[in-house]
């Protein structure tokens, strides 16, 4: 199987592909109380820094470079897994990082997320609230053109057709898993759901394996548990994407199957409310739950904002009538370490919000 399953399992499918991960990444099984639990280790897709964002980047970074870009900026919350995968892949393929980022509450994974950010040096843009996000991505697209400076900037997440297309090829990747007899075909797959980019890529992959005849005939179920809050993580907004996501599949592979509706897709998706919380960035007490059980289980560690509200989520979903998966999102790879004087030139919002 190749290191990337779209292009194999599609090859007619044209996107400006950047090589930054790992693939395909390793599934594991681990008991739980409740029985066996299958995981999608993501979390291992880069040494460099891994978890889901760096399939996102792979096709996001190749659409900038080919448009000529040589900046290219993340959006999110100070504690970004994105903006962390960013400023740490970027320079590896030649592209300057820059962030534009808000607060969020503090966690001990937002704190180190914020810190290697900071160390990187990337351009720094900080809003005092999420509210200032869109004013703040058109003053910057203003200052880079006045500047001459050819840069693109994401939205939250990478959340768009082009960044679904990492994870269509995500599921491909795991349904070849299933059909090379790596693991038994799972009755549902659980994800945590934040900016939605993930979700509709996979739920869209699902059923093009099935498509493809890949994997199975039915596909999983996809069951995304929120770690953003209604209606950033409604089932329209997902859908929605992914119906997006398929018509440009369709349009650039010339396979009129691949552009697949809204109502068949719908019906592949659970959007899990219960594990959220207070909110976004707010532990959970199922949550420490779910960390000291996949330390135990697993062996790694989770965060308590994304994956641990997931994990919680994946653990109540053990069931006899087939196996479950749980993807795991968040990257276990070891974070460089920043000192202190590395992050003087914050701006003061920054360094008052790590003190």
């Amino acid at each position: 199987m190749s290191a990337r399953a779209l292009p194999t399992s599609l090859p007619n499918a044209k996107f400006d592909w950047l090589e930054l991960g790992a693939f395909p990444t390793p599934v594991d099984r681990v008991s739980v109380a409740a029985g066996e639990l299958f995981i999608k280790r993501d979390d291992l897709s880069s040494p460099v820094y891994g978890g889901n964002k760096v399939r996102t980047l792979e096709t996001l970074f190749g659409q900038a470079k080919a448009s000529g870009a040589t900046r290219i900026y993340a959006t999110g919350a100070f504690g970004s897994n994105h903006a962390t995968a960013t400023v740490l892949h970027a320079p590896r393929v030649g592209l300057e990082a820059g962030v534009i980022l808000f607060p969020q509450p503090k966690s001990t994974a937002a704190e180190e997320n914020l810190r290697v950010i900071l160390g990187a040096r990337p351009v720094t843009v900080c809003l005092p609230h999420w509210s200032f996000l869109p004013l703040g991505m058109m003053r910057q697209r203003r200052r880079d053109r006045s500047a001459g400076v050819a840069s693109e900037i994401m939205v939250p997440g990478g959340a768009t057709e082009v960044g679904a297309i990492g994870y269509v090829s995500a599921a491909l990747e795991l349904a070849q898993q299933v059909e090379d007899g790596e693991l038994p075909s799972p009755a549902r797959l659980v994800i945590g759901v934040g900016s939605t980019c993930t979700s509709a890529g996979l739920l869209l992959g699902l059923r093009v394996a099935a498509i493809l005849g890949i994997g199975w005939r039915e596909p999983p179920r996809l069951i995304s548990a929120r770690v953003t809050p209604w209606p950033v993580t409604s089932p329209y907004r997902i859908v929605d994407l992914a119906v997006r996501t398929g018509a440009l599949l369709a349009a650039r592979s010339g396979d009129r199957r691949l552009a697949v509706g809204r109502r068949t897709l719908r019906r592949g998706l659970e959007v899990d409310r219960r594990y959220l919380g207070w909110g976004y960035g707010h532990a959970t007490k199922t949550g420490r739950a779910a960390i000291e059980t996949f330390r135990a289980s697993a062996g790694f560690e989770l965060d308590t904002t994304y994956s641990a509200k997931a994990a919680a989520c994946a653990l109540d979903r053990v069931a006899p009538d087939g196996p479950t998966l749980f993807w795991s999102t968040k990257s276990t790879a070891g974070l460089p370490d920043v000192p202190a004087e590395a992050i003087a030139h914050a701006p003061k919002r920054m360094r008052r919000w790590l003190r």
